[in-house]
């Protein structure tokens, strides 16, 4: 099997020939290249050789082609930092009352340089890399993060205590468009999935209760959208998701990339007959400080749990970070080439 094949096996519940692995390593992925993140998000040129080379160099089986978490709150008009060697970010948002929400404008987000320099940079490396490597082209913000970037976190926050329900309401309508233009945006690329985060929807920001009323409902709008265009699709959510998990479920996500906070018991015994597990590694502590041998043990305990099921696919919790050391890389894709079942 390649690796193409490896993936599209762990989402049927099909056994593959060896346990799939898929990075969520962008940054570390410019870092080899010596990329700054400036000229990465500028070039979808230099995006694209970027993951060739990090393709080529560990041999993995799937990219997911990520550029940074504020694409969409750049295109509604959120301030929008962009630093020469991080990730773009966002600090406050563009709504200063949840009333000016009445007065949005429909906005079409292929305008946006970076929605586009995104879609070409996916288009670019599923051209170069056909059906031999599998290639997730992640499309930023689910509806509630992209509104609690628009109302700045803590009034977000503040607003769903607060606030009336159907102003709301509306925001997340006008968040769910927009997300779902990329997620339409996205499939004409080419790309074998689509995904979305939606980490401030999690519960160390919100209740279960809040979650199921004001995330999960527009996070099954859009995977209802990326299955009209016939792709599958992950859903991203920080933290401990283990209060929530089996609402993620039900929004009838394919496969679900989760933090290494999260139980891996409890997330075997929701997905491992119906959807795929990706994950969940500590990108931090384990990979980027931990030893070769930390790494090893913790893939293996990993993969003990997930070996009951072909639903699997390896990665960490969350983005690697950009100082990971290689060897560390090189020994969590070893181990999981070397697992036997």
């Amino acid at each position: 099997m390649n690796g193409y094949e490896r993936i599209q096996a762990a989402l049927k519940g099909e056994k593959p020939d060896k346990t799939p692995v898929m990075l969520h390593n962008f940054m570390m992925a410019a870092e080899e290249a010596g990329v700054s993140m400036a000229t990465y998000r500028e070039n979808p040129k230099v995006v694209s050789d970027t993951f060739i080379k990090s393709v080529e160099k560990y041999q993995f089986d799937g990219v997911l082609v990520d550029l940074d978490t504020v694409t969409l709150a750049g295109a509604v008009g959120v301030p929008i930092d962009f630093p020469e060697h991080e990730p773009a970010r966002s600090a406050i948002g563009n709504l200063n009352d949840l009333s000016e929400v009445k007065s949005l404008k429909k906005v079409n987000i292929e305008n946006y340089r970076y929605v586009q320099n995104w879609l070409e940079a996916v288009s670019l490396i599923k051209q170069h890399f056909g059906n031999e490597i599998f290639v997730r082209g992640n499309c930023d913000q689910a509806p509630f993060s992209l509104a609690s970037m628009m109302r700045g976190s803590q009034n977000w926050m503040l607003d769903m205590l607060m606030e009336e329900s159907e102003m709301i309401q509306e925001l997340l309508e006008y968040c769910s468009d927009i997300s779902c233009q990329f997620i339409r945006l996205m499939a004409q690329t080419g790309c074998d999935m689509v995904s979305n985060g939606d980490s401030p929807a999690g519960p160390e920001m919100i209740s279960p209760e809040m979650y199921e009323m004001f995330a999960m409902p527009f996070e099954k709008r859009v995977v209802d959208v990326a299955h009209e265009c016939k792709l599958p699709y992950t859903l991203h959510i920080c933290g401990d998701t283990e209060p929530i998990i089996e609402a993620m479920f039900k929004t009838g996500a394919d496969a679900f990339e989760l933090d290494y906070k999260t139980n891996v018991n409890k997330a075997f015994e929701v997905f491992h007959d119906d959807a795929c597990f990706i994950g969940n590694i500590d990108p931090s502590s384990v990979l980027a400080m931990g030893s070769p041998e930390l790494v090893e043990k913790k893939t293996i305990e990993l993969m003990n749990i997930f070996s009951k099921t072909n639903r699997f696919i390896l990665n960490a919790g969350c983005a690697i970070p950009s100082n990971t050391p290689e060897e560390n890389l090189r020994r969590m894709i070893q181990t999981a080439r070397e697992y036997c079942f």
